[in-house]
């Protein structure tokens, strides 16, 4: 009986070796395999092995070894099919019916991967000819040396409707048959398919064998509505159930027992460059069970290492709430967050490897993200919030479908829950909660949304990473000066308009305040925002600034309000015209703080060197702010009234 190739790697890939192995030998944990006593020899010290990630067992007393299928057949003297139908039924999978169908289906994928294959070196011709240069100049923008082209086999899909068609066909490939490996566009109402992708830089993605299985295409173009696109579902690609770079990763994490997960073919590529070879990404969208489960065979905790945004923390928070009920000794998660606004790319470039290896040592463990989450609010001052949080944990545990592992969570959380709020009396809680509005909006960093909820020695405590320019920056130096008119007008508009800090999250959240005061109430608006998404209103804003202490700056900004000559700040205002005035006020922020740092690198280079050519570009830079004053005083509406107020532009 003629087993295919593909059912038989579907079953050693639902199977871990040690699994299938520890049903007849005891095995205990050695390094990165498995060790026990040979069963197929007397001996009192172990030579029997099981890697996992090479599939395979090896028995060192007797010379025998082999895969899943030869162990049943080497210690139950089973035959082949035999082996085949037990471990098929154990795996959860359907042994096929054999017929003349069934072997043309395996022709078929065959043939499938024959026909990736040669559209796979057309898109790697085609980028390194004459048609390829801005594709070439992109890659080498975003760092991709040709070499690393070469060994990711990138390539360019040309502009024209039919030109990966024509190729093809040329070469004596069906258009049934490109349909099917997703490389055409079809439907009743298209006449005649056409390439699906177009101007497109190609990431040729591979099955666990090397095969290609599919491809993800990056736009060239900034007007096309899907700036990245993936194959579509096929007989050969399954996109929830494939890891990009999973071939070439499993050798390295089999050497470094660790791997890597990243949210981009890019961030792959640039990781493996920098020397983390053992790096892949989903395809697109969040992780998956099935791909969870190729990276446990990888390595017991990989490390998820998103980006550094409010949408990376997401991301990140839905892999938690996935692999909970997958969970157990020996497999788990760590989470490494990046710097607010990067991405492993971008930190590889600017920092090089070691300022990721940085970040990946200090990856937080699953435990700790869950506690980082559920108490980044930062305010359990009252018994129901303290119980609500209690019973939230409590619902967290009990999605571990492990036992033991579960009751540790369980301990875990009682002992946090404890350390957090038996620290003493209600002004305590008070006086925690006063001390965290600063901390509010640091919503990307977990060590401090952990602060906030009073933990501040755990023994998990990962230190945050703050990148040079961060270090330097206003954001990190105390400014006692007063709220300054600009700063404000913009919180302001975001308390009597919330809907504009979702659409201008971003913005929001890169800019850089002098005052204190004003940063702290910004970060926390943003935290709020994020809590209470959908059901964020002016009052509900209000109520929980109040709540976090912000009662002192929320009454100076009702006064200023309440004398401010310009009516979008008001609550009351068509929140179209607050959008258009907190935009002006956003791009004048930033240019007025561009212009300050020129100043200041103007009067010290006039400092060094008194020549008419520096003289000038001061004069020049003092005419902009003064210009830029101008400007602003008309846009932001508060006049002399708001001269009290003080604070540099």
């Amino acid at each position: 009986m003629r087993f295919s190739p593909s059912l038989l790697d579907d079953i050693k890939a639902k199977l871990p070796v040690s699994e299938v192995v520890r049903r007849r030998v005891k095995l205990i944990k050695s390094g990165r395999e498995w060790k026990g006593l040979s069963p197929f020899n007397a001996e009192k010290t172990p030579s029997f092995f099981v890697n996992d990630q090479k599939m395979a067992w090896f028995d060192f007393s007797s010379g025998k070894n082999g895969n899943i299928f030869d162990f049943l057949m080497e210690t139950e003297g089973l035959s082949f099919p035999e082996a085949v139908e037990r471990l098929a039924a154990d795996a959860g999978l359907a042994l096929p019916k054999f017929s003349p169908e069934a072997e043309a289906q395996e022709k078929k994928r065959a043939s499938l991967h024959d026909v990736l294959e040669l559209a796979a070196s057309y898109f790697a011709a085609e980028l390194n000819g004459r048609s390829g240069a801005v594709a070439r100049s992109y890659l080498s923008q975003r760092g991709l040396s040709s070499a690393l082209q070469s060994q990711f086999r990138l390539g360019y899909a040309l502009p024209e409707k039919y030109a990966l068609r024509d190729h093809l066909a040329g070469k004596g490939v069906s258009s049934e048959a490109m349909i099917e490996a997703g490389l055409l566009i079809h439907g009743e109402d298209i006449a005649v398919p056409y390439d699906r992708f177009r101007d497109r830089i190609m990431f040729p993605i591979c099955d666990r064998s090397g095969r290609v299985i599919a491809f993800g295409g990056r736009a060239l173009a900034k007007d096309v509505s899907a700036k990245y696109l993936n194959s579509p579902e096929t007989a050969l690609f399954h996109k929830g159930a494939v890891l990009y770079n999973h071939h070439l990763a499993r050798k390295a994490a089999h050497e470094s027992g660790a791997v890597i997960v990243v949210e981009g073919y890019v961030d792959a590529i640039a990781m493996t460059s920098a020397g983390f070879g053992a790096t892949v990404a989903p395809l697109g969208t969040a992780l998956t069970p099935d791909q969870t489960e190729l990276l446990w065979k990888m390595a017991e905790e990989p490390i998820l290492c998103f980006d550094g945004d409010r949408a990376g923390r997401k991301a990140a928070y839905r892999a938690i709430d996935m692999a909970l009920p997958l969970i157990g000794p020996g497999r788990s998660l760590r989470f490494a967050l990046l710097p607010e606004g990067q991405d492993p790319d971008d930190l590889v470039r600017s920092g090089g490897s070691g300022a990721m290896a940085d970040i990946l040592a200090r990856a937080l463990p699953l435990a700790e993200l869950i506690w980082v989450r559920e108490t980044e609010s930062g305010n359990f001052a009252t018994p129901e919030r303290r119980a609500q949080l209690e019973r939230r944990l409590g619902e967290i545990a009990r999605e571990i479908k492990e036992e033991t592992l579960r009751r540790y969570y369980q301990a875990d959380f009682k002992a946090r829950l404890r350390q957090l709020f038996d620290r003493g009396s209600e002004r305590g809680f008070e006086r925690r909660r006063q001390g965290a509005n600063g901390g509010l909006g640091s919503k990307f960093s977990p060590r401090r949304g952990a602060e906030r909820a009073g933990e501040a020695s755990s023994p998990l405590r990962a230190p945050p990473f703050v990148s040079p320019n961060l270090a330097r920056s206003p954001l990190l130096r105390p400014d006692k000066a007063a709220l300054p008119p600009r700063e404000a007008l913009i919180l302001l508009l975001l308390l009597n308009h919330p809907g504009l800090i979702e659409r201008h999250i971003e913005a929001i959240a890169e800019i850089e305040f002098s005052s204190l005061e004003a940063r702290s109430l910004r970060d926390a608006l943003l935290n709020l925002s994020a809590v209470n998404e959908a059901s964020m209103d002016e009052a509900k804003l209000r109520a929980g600034a109040e709540a976090a202490g912000f009662a002192g700056i929320l009454t100076k900004l009702g006064s200023l309000a309440a004398h401010a000559s310009h009516w979008c700040v008001k609550a009351e205002a068509a929140e179209t015209d607050a959008e258009e005035v907190l935009k002006q006020a956003l791009t004048l922020h930033h240019r007025a703080r561009a212009l300050h740092r020129e100043l200041q690198s103007a009067e010290l280079a006039l400092g060094m060197e008194a020549s008419e050519a520096n003289l000038g570009r001061l004069k020049d830079i003092q005419e902009q702010l003064l210009a830029l004053g101008g400007t602003e005083a008309a846009v932001e509406g508060f006049g002399a009234s708001s001269g009290r107020l003080g604070g540099p532009l």
